[in-house]
């Protein structure tokens, strides 16, 4: 099995696939593209991101959906953006809507520029990236461009699980596959997608999928479906301010989409169960065996999965020690994917944003 990982042709464990020309100078106009942002409770984020979206470039146009927030989100965005930005009061979302689709339907109503970047409240831009991915989307032809947000990697938890995140994320979503012609892989980072607006629009926008959990990706199937292209990449130059202190907080974020991943179906439970059970119970459990031949053998795939963990470890200047954790990362993420299957037959939903999530 990971001798398969490791020699697949399209490496999805690689970060070939990344776009981190930030070093454009801020200037250039940006008079083409709406930043359209969904918040709910984000006042205290807003203030740290708001001002590297205002100062990407000049003529660039803002707009802060608040989803019915119960903080001073509106308050902070009005008062940021001045009158280089517009704050729309979002409605209560409708029966059969996630929230954050909601919003989004909202926001684009006002949008009028080519483009559209569609971004996270918690997302801090590097100078000179919006204009880097605006020039990429024409250069590669596509119809979007999505980034992966570099995650929080400062405490205990964060490094021990964040890499991990992108690197499962990857080989459940090759980068290579889904940046090509084929339909059957499409993959999207929620933090930020530029988009032609004319796309949007023409796929029934965020009412064709305003049920979906996994909204990011379920856009992208949409877009590569109606014959659309895209790019998805990893990047240094947008990140995410997000900070998960406690491994409850990955745990809460994780077991919100877990299950939806394997389309609510209990035997793909069991088959993914038993996968992850072959790839990182079986080599740990095989190097205390009595058999010479089954040591060797289980050593032999635990060092192919270090290799394969490798190059995101890299990536993000992490130490490649961490590679020795992996088997009880994925360990702990089956147990996250086991909590989301509970919570949709016998919970009431995930807690998220003020909001219960019922898958």
């Amino acid at each position: 099995m990971w001798l398969a990982i490791i020699l697949l042709p399209w490496k999805p464990y690689s970060t070939r696939e990344h776009l981190d020309r930030c070093h454009f100078k801020n200037g250039h106009s940006l008079g083409e593209v709406t930043v359209l942002i969904p918040a709910r409770n984000e006042a205290l984020t807003l203030k740290e991101s708001l001002p590297s979206v205002l100062s990407q470039g000049p003529d660039l146009k803002v707009i802060v959906v608040d989803d019915c927030s119960e903080d001073d989100t509106s308050l902070v965005a009005k008062d940021i953006l001045g009158s280089q930005g517009e704050v729309i009061k979002g409605r209560p979302c409708p029966e059969g809507w996630s929230g954050k689709l909601w919003a989004l339907e909202q926001g684009l109503a006002h949008v009028k520029t080519p483009f559209v970047l569609l971004m996270d409240a918690d997302i801090l831009l590097e100078d000179g990236i919006l204009y880097s991915a605006l020039s990429s989307l024409k250069e590669l032809r596509v119809d979007m461009v999505s980034l992966m947000a570099w995650l929080r990697m400062d405490n205990l938890v964060e490094k021990l699980f964040m890499p991990a995140f992108i690197y499962f994320f990857k080989l459940l979503y090759p980068f290579k596959l889904a940046n090509g012609p084929s339909r059957l892989i499409a993959a999207a980072a929620g933090g930020f997608i530029l988009v032609k607006s004319d796309t949007l629009r023409n796929i029934g926008a965020f009412s064709s999928i305003k049920e979906a959990i996994i909204d990011d990706c379920t856009l992208a199937r949409s877009i590569k479906k109606s014959g659309g292209r895209i790019f998805i990449g990893l990047t240094k130059c947008v990140r995410s301010i997000r900070q998960y202190s406690h491994l409850a907080d990955i745990w809460q974020m994780v077991s919100r989409t877990a299950y939806t991943q394997l389309h609510y179906n209990p035997a793909l439970l069991v088959v993914a169960t038993l996968l992850m059970v072959v790839a990182f119970v079986v080599p740990i459990v095989g190097l205390f065996s009595s058999q010479f031949s089954t040591t060797i053998i289980s050593f032999s795939a635990l060092f192919v999965m270090f290799v394969s963990y490798l190059p995101v470890l890299r990536y993000y200047n992490l130490s490649p020690i961490l590679g020795l954790t992996l088997p009880f990362v994925a360990f702990l993420y089956l147990a996250m994917t086991w909590s989301s299957a509970w919570q949709h037959y016998f919970g009431k939903g995930v807690h998220w944003r003020g909001r219960y999530i019922k898958h």
